[in-house]
């Protein structure tokens, strides 16, 4: 798969030299080596939170732009298998996605995705998707683009892994908390909505204490990712006591295998235990080996190179293009997805797959980094930090 977009690259880079041989323009061409870069700015100040998606672009900062999307992302019909989901049906169940800001294309961009993989119409004339403000109105942001490209991942990662979801965006005015949090509460109160997903959070190990009711919503389970920097890189709200905090491995095929593809842990997944917020009753009896609230608990796909996926996404305020992303970003509204899929959220749906782990991929390989309890930044059999108690297989944990 990485192996069809970096010879494609390459052969554009061999036509673009041969272009400027002959003194013709030369072709542009994504470069052959990619890092992965955020899409949001660090949050800069408290109370303030910033989206945890990835994007891959080359040593200038620069992503490829293609008309195509890249052989090396997943699409819809890769995570599907990957996690044993293929087939499932939503029924039509609402999956609400939280950000801040607001992104001109959404519908259209979403569209050419689905239309891409064959996955059918989501447009708000059908009813598969609604675009509201951080109230439940229409009087939407501005659009900021880092947000807009999360925006995209988002939607693309629950149409991938639930293409028969509804799918409603809340977009927050600003990404502090205070907005951010408002427009989690309004899609707790719109009917259909069985999951919320929450791609962004703040470095800071913030506390149920000032921002806990935002995310309290018993019945719905509330995604949030633990964020891309490793050990004690856990963030707020994946450390809510009311979230499904969820972490992220690398995920490549592995035909030879009966699963027909391999998970280790992702080295950015963000794990921790957290200063201020209670550990999860449901935990108890997994030595977290943390005395609070342990990140994270479940996980999915989150490694840009490995197990990133195909987007769809705004370059700029005007123009769209395909390019490949990752982050805890992509996980947590897969998910959400994921939680719909199963129609079984009652009460506080962060405690259900603690009692359903044969329903469950376990990731028994990798790390994110070094740390004085084992289990906090190594994968090991059960319950660990960077990918919780596992990744789904079907929809049986959820």
């Amino acid at each position: 798969m990485i192996k069809s977009w970096i010879v494609a690259a390459v052969g554009a880079v061999s036509l673009g030299s041969a272009a400027l041989a002959t003194g013709l323009p030369a072709a542009s061409a994504a470069p052959a080596k990619l890092h992965p870069e955020h899409v949001c700015k660090a949050v800069v100040a408290k109370g303030e939170a910033t989206c945890h998606a990835l994007k891959l672009v080359d040593a200038n900062g620069v992503a490829p732009h293609s008309t195509t999307p890249p052989g090396s992302g997943l699409d819809p019909s890769e995570l599907q298998s990957a996690y044993k989901i293929g087939g499932l049906s939503s029924n039509g169940r609402t999956v609400a996605i939280i950000d801040a800001y607001g992104y001109t294309n959404l519908e259209k961009d979403l569209n050419v995705y689905r239309s891409q993989f064959g996955l059918g119409s989501c447009t708000q004339a059908n009813g598969c998707l609604t675009i509201l403000d951080q109230n439940g109105g229409t009087n939407l942001p501005r659009m900021d683009v880092g947000w807009a490209q999360e925006q995209a991942l988002d939607v693309d990662a629950v149409s991938a892994a639930c293409p028969d979801c509804k799918i409603v965006v809340y977009q927050a005015k600003s990404s502090s908390f205070a907005n951010l949090g408002t427009a989690v509460v309004t899609a707790s109160k719109r009917p259909g909505v069985v999951a919320i997903s929450n791609s962004y959070g703040s470095s800071s190990d913030a506390s149920d204490a000032n921002y806990g009711s935002y995310y309290n919503h018993p019945g719905i389970a509330v995604t949030a990712s633990t964020g891309d920097n490793g050990y004690q890189g856990g963030s707020y709200p994946a450390s809510s006591a009311y979230t499904t905090a969820v972490g992220g491995t690398s995920l490549v095929a592995a035909p030879s295998t009966g699963r027909g593809w391999a998970e280790s842990v992702w080295n950015g997944a963000g794990s921790g235990c957290s200063t201020y917020n209670v550990a999860l009753a449901a935990a108890a009896s997994y030595d977290t080996g943390c005395a609070n609230r342990a990140m994270a608990d479940v996980s999915a796909a989150s490694d840009p190179s490995n197990g990133g996926m195909a987007v769809y996404y705004p370059s700029s305020t005007r123009a769209s293009t395909w390019g490949q992303f990752g982050g805890t970003s992509e996980a947590a509204p897969i998910i959400a997805a994921v939680y719909a899929l199963s129609g079984n959220t009652a009460g506080y749906a962060n405690a259900i797959p603690y009692s359903h782990t044969s329903s469950l991929f376990d990731v028994t390989s990798g790390s994110n980094g070094t740390c004085p309890t084992t289990q906090w930044c190594n994968a090991r059999t059960g319950w660990d930090g960077p990918t919780g108690l596992g990744t789904p297989n079907g929809a049986g944990a959820f």
